[in-house]
């Protein structure tokens, strides 16, 4: 347990960021599960839109560091590329 107020303070900081991650967390998950979903789908149109939601939560959450902006990009290359190769 956190003795000093400094560390008592940096647990209350980390635990509301946790919650926060895990919520943008969610919402990446979420937006790249419609996009996949409609892909299997073979509904080209819905994937496309899905897709156009999608990449901005997905730069928002690199920006953010929630996760890595490489896998940013293979996330959004991989989705276009499925949308893509869709008939």
């Amino acid at each position: 347990m956190a003795n000093s107020a400094q560390a008592r303070k940096r647990a209350r900081q980390g635990e509301k960021r946790r919650k926060q991650n895990a919520g943008r967390r969610s919402l990446l998950r979420t937006r790249i599960k419609q996009v996949v979903l409609a892909i299997e789908a073979g509904e080209k149109e819905k994937a496309q839109a899905a897709y156009v939601l999608a990449v901005p939560v997905i730069d928002t959450m690199a920006r953010s560091s929630l996760i890595h902006r490489n896998k940013a990009a293979r996330h959004k290359s991989r989705l276009n590329a499925r949308i893509k190769a869709l008939p």
